[in-house]
């Protein structure tokens, strides 16, 4: 099969949507496909106006990018072009990739359409207030009564999206995992490493859509309730525009037990996770949370909000702990650091099981996506 990826965001960018973009057309070439990226997204040393360019990893990417200062992924000019190119490409279906806001992969959506090729577009967003905007559009309905294969990347963000496209139907498609890559390996049910505290970890962008300050008011809640004789710290991965306000909230309430490493690699974040007890999370917009499956696959059990799409990762009790409120999320997270018994329970489990998001399964679901879009005769 011949794939036509349509984002407005690829690397080298860095973000969700570009790093599972990218890895899903690399396992895809990997499984015997073919794939080409569309993208409204500068090449590492600038490239854009359609240059065109195939990486070692076997994906050729198109950069549509048009030159607006400071990157931003838009050019409302490129489709004329790329509709020669979908045109004369020889492409099987045509994949959208879609946020709140994606200018770029929405236009180039009937673009597609109209040369005749079949339509899978995946929103890795929550649709919240602009779902209101989408349904008074009207075009996520039309692409469905055009036979586009609407899916989101969980069952929440799902929900949304059907309700923004006048209830057409929209499957589940998840972010996908290398889980073998963040297992630990060696024996499952064995302890994770201990030096007598109990470590939380959590990686996000440092932004206020992710509630980062609010999750200082549940660690230091958690502290406030667990036993004292509890050695309690924090680790919080990442970088953005909150970092300094969440450094003055540290020094003010005394919380010399959490620690802003800022942005690391991979490999370092993994091997974070393999030494730590726990993971949290306080979103509440959270669409997926590839951060948090990443974490589960290196046998972390996980401490988030309900109602988010973390709740297709996390089977409460077993895996990790959902809460209904900060103030109940911090107790949990009290109640956890507190049972190690527990925690190990969860962490065996964790590590003898497979996760549905592991990237073989991700691959049967997007082809079956594929496949439901080409059955509508057009």
């Amino acid at each position: 099969m011949k794939v036509a990826m349509l984002s407005d965001c690829y690397p080298p960018r860095l973000g969700g949507i570009e790093s599972q973009v990218r890895d899903l057309s690399r396992h895809l070439v990997a499984a015997g496909h073919e794939v080409e990226v569309f993208t409204a997204t500068p090449g590492p040393d600038g490239e854009r106006g359609g240059a065109t360019e195939r990486g070692d990893d076997g994906v050729t990417v198109h950069r549509h990018a048009w030159g607006v200062p400071g990157g931003i992924p838009v050019n409302p000019f490129a489709p004329p072009e790329i509709r020669r190119r979908l045109d004369a490409g020889g492409f099987d279906v045509a994949h959208a990739h879609l946020g709140v806001v994606s200018p770029f992969a929405t236009d180039l959506v009937p673009v597609a359409l109209d040369v005749g090729l079949p339509v899978a577009a995946t929103f890795h967003c929550v649709l919240e207030r602009s779902a209101v905007v989408f349904r008074a559009i009207g075009h996520l309905a039309r692409w469905a009564g055009r036979g586009v294969a609407l899916s989101a990347v969980s069952s929440m963000a799902a929900q949304r999206v059907s309700d923004a496209a006048r209830g057409a139907r929209v499957e589940v498609v998840p972010n996908g995992v290398d889980a073998a890559w963040w297992h630990p390996g060696g024996d499952a049910t064995a302890s994770a490493p201990h030096d007598g505290s109990v470590h939380v970890v959590s990686a996000m962008r440092l932004v206020s859509r992710k509630r980062p300050l609010a999750m200082l008011r549940v660690l230091e809640q958690a502290r406030c309730v667990l036993d004292p004789a509890v050695d309690l710290r924090a680790t919080i991965v990442g970088e953005g525009p909150q970092r300094r306000v969440m450094e003055h909230r540290l020094r003010t309430l005394g919380l010399d037990w959490v620690d802003l490493p800022g942005r690391v690699t991979k490999a370092e974040l993994r091997a974070l996770h393999q030494g730590a007890d726990l993971y949290l999370s306080a979103a509440l917009l959270e669409a997926f949370g590839i951060a948090a499956l990443e974490a589960q696959a290196a046998g972390l059990p996980i401490l988030a909000r309900r109602g988010t799409g973390t709740d297709d990762v996390v089977q409460d009790g077993v895996s990790g702990l959902l809460a209904d409120s900060d103030a109940a999320l911090a107790g949990a997270l009290a109640h956890l650091a507190g049972d190690r018994a527990l925690r190990e329970r969860m962490r065996a489990h964790l590590l003898a099981s497979r996760p549905a998001q592991d990237w073989p399964g991700v691959i049967t679901s997007t082809l079956g996506e594929y496949r439901r879009a080409g059955a509508v005769p057009r």
